[in-house]
């Protein structure tokens, strides 16, 4: 393979502190080869493995990775110790760890000529920023890269722009790419009026036709869109537009999906899983009574308890939602082959959604532990949980989910809900 050119995040810091929490959250498919190495270790009871427990299963969900580690009764990977530390690898040592394991939560993707990295902020500690900077890992990086990124990455088309439009080059794509990064550098600006901004000029982007304008013509076109933003939002508003009807429905149907977690019974059980995701569409798309259950941490509490509860944001909102933003943008994780293959605008207005999302989550956490006003933890907690969703569950590439975020954007919803949720 010829030498990968890696692109690295400069915002974020990330090293394992082993909670453990990976080992719970994810189903780690592994390929035929894995699975014949685990079989060769020869796992026993003295290793804290009980007989009762398979170490690995089928997976009917992939035809390269046709297996999956197995599960202990609350839903741990059987190879999760008390400690959160891994038997594997305390055993074996890191390289006999399957490859899904050893890159989580790095993320590789195509950015034109170059692999851009990401990190899933479903961990715990790249949402708390946590460790060495990523830039220092170039080593590790560069390893786990040969093992993922495959010959022709560079042969991997951009993302289309909008729904309606064919792809432009990827010199153009990265230059919208660049400008919404740019959008959010600014850690003095509040980033509720950053995205209100961004959001406003990517709508417009989203209507405009790309048929002549290439090139220098959209560094033309981007200027005069982000000084329109600019102009409609000088400062955050005084007064809350109410939120449509029909959006208020779909934003609750996307709670649903970002606020669930399947059990291990569940897995086990396709149709109780499927009833479970029924009875829980339902109640959201209703609106009314308590929440269902959808996690550990997130227990029956009122809808009208969480709408009503506007109890200020902690003071590291502004620097968890702007370094989220940008990692998201900077490594290609919100349109494209890295997401769903969305558009670039469409693909944006999901990953503008997530701040709403995170802070309804967060306020149910808050209200389920009985707080006052939504902490920190809430917030970070919160957004473990829908990142673990965001760009991975299945259910978020369906046309139906896209199309919900295209309604809500048409609507003029987004920025509503933006702003409802983070007064």
């Amino acid at each position: 393979m010829a030498k990968i050119d890696l692109q690295l995040p400069t915002i974020q810091n990330w090293s394992c502190h082993n909670c453990g929490g990976c080992c719970r959250q994810h189903l780690i498919a592994i390929t035929e080869d894995e699975k014949q190495r685990i079989d060769r270790q020869k796992w026993t009871e003295k290793d804290g493995i009980s007989e009762s427990v398979a170490v690995v299963e089928k997976n009917s969900d992939s035809k390269t990775r046709p297996w999956r580690l197995g599960h202990q009764k609350d839903g741990a990977c059987v190879f999760l110790q008390d400690d959160g530390l891994c038997r594997i690898h305390a055993k074996f040592g890191e390289e006999a760890k399957p490859l899904a394991c050893r890159l989580y939560p790095y993320a590789f993707h195509p950015m034109g000529k170059k692999i851009t990295v990401g990190l899933r902020y479903s961990c715990p500690s790249v949402v708390a920023n946590k460790g060495a900077g990523v830039a220092d890992q170039i080593g590790d990086l560069k390893k786990y890269a040969k093992a993922v990124v495959p010959d022709h990455y560079q042969q991997t088309p951009p993302p289309n722009i909008t729904p309606k439009e064919k792809s432009l080059e990827w010199s153009d794509i990265l230059k919208v790419v660049s400008s919404l990064d740019a959008a959010f550098e600014d850690a003095e600006t509040p980033f509720t009026l950053q995205m209100l901004r961004t959001v406003s000029w990517v709508n417009l982007l989203s209507q405009s036709s790309f048929e002549k304008i290439q090139g220098t013509r959209i560094d033309d076109l981007l200027e005069l869109l982000i000084a329109a933003a600019e102009m409609e939002w000088e400062e955050l508003p005084t007064e809350v537009e109410r939120i449509s009807r029909i959006g208020r429905v779909m934003f609750r149907l996307m709670i649903s999906v970002y606020g669930r977690k399947e059990t291990q019974q569940e897995l086990d059980s396709p149709w109780k899983s499927r009833l479970l995701s029924l009875k829980a569409t339902t109640k959201f798309a209703w609106g009314g009574g308590q929440t269902p259950e959808l996690y550990e941490m997130l227990p029956p509490v009122s809808f009208a308890e969480i709408e009503n509860f506007n109890c200020g944001l902690p003071e590291g909102f502004d620097e968890l939602f702007r370094r989220y933003v940008r990692m998201k943008i900077q490594g290609m994780h919100f349109c494209g082959a890295a997401y769903y293959f969305y558009p670039v605008t469409t693909g944006f207005f999901s990953l503008a959604l997530m701040v709403p999302v995170t802070l309804w989550l967060a306020r149910w956490i808050a209200i389920g532990q009985n707080h006052d006003q939504v902490t920190q933890d809430d917030l970070e907690l919160a957004m473990a949980i829908a990142d673990h969703h965001h760009g991975y569950s299945p259910v978020l590439g369906l046309s139906p989910f896209r199309k919900r975020v295209e309604y809500l954007n048409s609507f003029g919803d987004i920025p509503r809900l933006i702003l409802n949720y983070a007064r």
